[in-house]
């Protein structure tokens, strides 16, 4: 049975593919470095289920953690160079661990390091795509990464819980299950006696509630925050999402009820409109007319210059822009297909009209419907 198919987190009892997150918080000793006993209690749970035949992908943090204490660092490093070198010195001794704790229960595991253009770009996807898929066609339970090694600002996650909701999209998983030292998320800090926030069925449900960010521990990088952001990311786009504790891990995928289940609320569309809506860096804005806002929201059109009011930021064709209607706020992203310096003798024109004045280059719309997003 395949998990979209069950209303509830039972769906992690029955899913054939499971895309599991792990926080550095959940593999971190008290030290600052890997806990031998914490990675060898998820990794008994993860093989006993992929012993029974369930495909796991693991997506675990800890390998600029597993290098601060090589490299003499008590805290994880701001700067990304020093990041990049810990991550280097820690992805092996992470890999080591993982290699012989798998391998101890007869599970064979990969290594998978990714940036984001890996997952945004059609190529590299693509080529994502059939090593994770012949990977787990071979038996092998694939432990990914994000390449903090060579990735850059620009093309970097920023956390490893967004990179497992693009990895449940590029597998097609059926669950998605995130990994912390929280058990669930709260409807306000739990010190101050909150509930426990059951479920979440809806984007809606979230407003109001008070979610934490970074732990004390202070090696990781997202916290609760991160965790919300990626279940709403995985459950918008086709994937439901449990968020719970490392502790609740083997209660999580029996489908007991801990944790924060995000139901499915949307459906599978192609991951540059993820991408594009929760990941991308914007480099300006185009503020349009009430006529055009309804035209791309109400009948789904492309966006051209007679719609345009206002153009803001220093952009070139190809970069993501933000979409404003006349009250300021942001109601799609798209990839725009002309420079900023271009627009400006554009604005308010027909397409007909500036073809005949300015060539035919000029009939192609700003944003095309297939490159924009609503959020």
């Amino acid at each position: 049975m395949k998990a979209e198919q069950v209303a509830g987190r039972e769906a992690l009892a029955t899913a054939a593919r499971i895309v599991v997150k792990v926080g550095s918080s959940s593999l971190t000793s008290v030290n600052g470095g890997i806990s031998e006993r914490a990675l060898e209690d998820l990794v008994k749970v993860l093989a006993e289920r992929s012993n029974r035949g369930t495909e796991i992908i693991l997506v675990s943090s800890g390998a600029i953690a597993a290098g601060l204490a090589p490299l003499g660092l008590a805290r994880r490093p701001k700067d990304l160079a020093t990041q990049q070198s810990a991550a280097s010195v820690g992805q092996g001794l992470l890999m080591a661990r993982y290699t012989e704790a798998f391998g101890a229960h007869g599970v064979t595991v990969s290594q998978v390091l990714l940036t984001a253009d890996d997952l945004t770009r059609r190529t590299q996807y693509a080529n994502a795509y059939r090593a994770m898929e012949r990977l787990l066609h071979l038996g092998v339970l694939p432990i990914v990464n994000e390449n903090d090694t060579v990735a850059t600002h620009e093309i970097r996650f920023g956390d490893n819980d967004r990179l497992a909701a693009l990895v449940a999209h590029l597998v097609k998983a059926d669950a998605m299950l995130l990994l912390s030292d929280v058990d669930a998320l709260y409807d306000g800090p739990p010190s101050e006696g909150s509930q426990r926030v059951a479920q979440i069925a809806e984007p809606a449900e979230l407003e109001g509630l008070r979610i934490g960010s970074t732990g004390s521990a202070g090696t990781g990088t997202g916290g609760m925050v991160t965790k919300v952001q990626a279940a709403s990311i995985a459950a918008g786009f086709g994937t439901p999402a449990l968020v719970t504790s490392a502790a609740n891990a083997a209660r999580a995928l029996a489908g007991e009820d801990v944790g924060t289940w995000f139901s499915m609320h949307g459906v599978r569309r192609p991951i540059r409109l993820l991408w594009l809506a929760h990941l991308a860096s914007t480099h300006g804005s185009l503020t349009l007319d009430d006529g055009a806002v309804r035209a791309i929201r109400e009948r789904h059109k492309s966006l051209l210059p007679a719609g345009i009011k206002t153009v803001s930021g220093d952009f070139e064709a190809g970069d993501a822009v933000e979409l404003l209607d006349l009250q300021g706020k942001i109601f799609a992203r798209g990839l725009v297909n002309y420079d900023a310096a271009e627009l400006p003798k554009m604005l308010g024109r027909r397409t007909k009209e500036l073809a005949a004045d300015l060539g035919s280059d000029y009939l192609r719309e700003v944003v095309h419907v297939d490159d924009l997003v609503l959020l």
